[in-house]
């Protein structure tokens, strides 16, 4: 009988290890991250990741911790097939976001955790912007879509004028930044696929109640 017990409790070991392994393997490939790629976000090494994904080995609760926020997912995700709600609904009144810098608020549409793909709403200031600087975030496949006024976006060394209705697409890893040319307020919208925002980075966004 004990001896039964033991064997039960082994198999029901290697039943999780490969559920884990799978799934680490579905979401990093979801997200189109090579194993050195997660190993660099995650703190650990592109052969550990290999044994993991293949079910040759288990982590500590530490290192899951970082593969789910490099991942941008929270560690009981790592262990569900699919979400518990289906649908879900976000309300404005509840939509999260950053402290304004630079003349721009922006705000979180999807519902964390963030799965396939991730929706943010940038609202600008007269003359407000992303940042004095261009910046780059993994290797994603991004849109901006003017939703009011007009804006300038910057893609390396070309620019574009964009007014309300256009919209334009781009690699997350081309340098990039968006300012507000116009004169009135400005609002886009980005939508980014697969998600490139790591937990910790999501966490960051905070519920505000808009003016009126």
């Amino acid at each position: 009988m004990a001896g039964d017990s033991a064997e039960q409790a082994a198999g029901d070991q290697r039943d999780a290890l490969q559920k884990l392994a799978s799934r680490i393997r579905h979401l990093r490939s979801a997200r189109k991250l090579s194993l050195r790629d997660l190993a660099d976000l995650a703190g650990t090494s592109a052969s550990f990741l290999s044994q993991l994904e293949r079910g040759l080995t288990g982590a500590s609760t530490s290192t899951l911790n970082q593969i789910a926020s490099a991942l941008g997912i929270s560690v009981a995700e790592l262990f569900e097939e699919r979400s518990a709600a289906a649908h879900r609904v976000l309300k404005r009144s509840q939509r999260p976001s950053l402290p304004p810098t630079d003349g721009c608020r922006k705000t979180l549409l999807s519902a964390r955790p963030v799965r396939n793909f991730e929706v943010y709403i940038g609202e600008f200031e007269i003359g407000g912007s992303t940042g004095p600087d261009l910046y780059t975030h993994g290797q994603a496949h991004e849109m901006l879509t003017v939703l009011r006024g007009v804006v300038e976006v910057s893609l390396g060394q070309d620019r574009y004028v964009l007014e309300e209705g256009d919209s334009i697409e781009y690699p997350t890893n081309t340098p990039h930044r968006t300012v507000n040319i116009g004169n009135g307020r400005a609002e886009v919208m980005w939508i980014i696929a697969p998600p490139t925002s790591a937990r910790t980075d999501l966490e960051k966004y905070v519920a505000w109640q808009p003016a009126g």
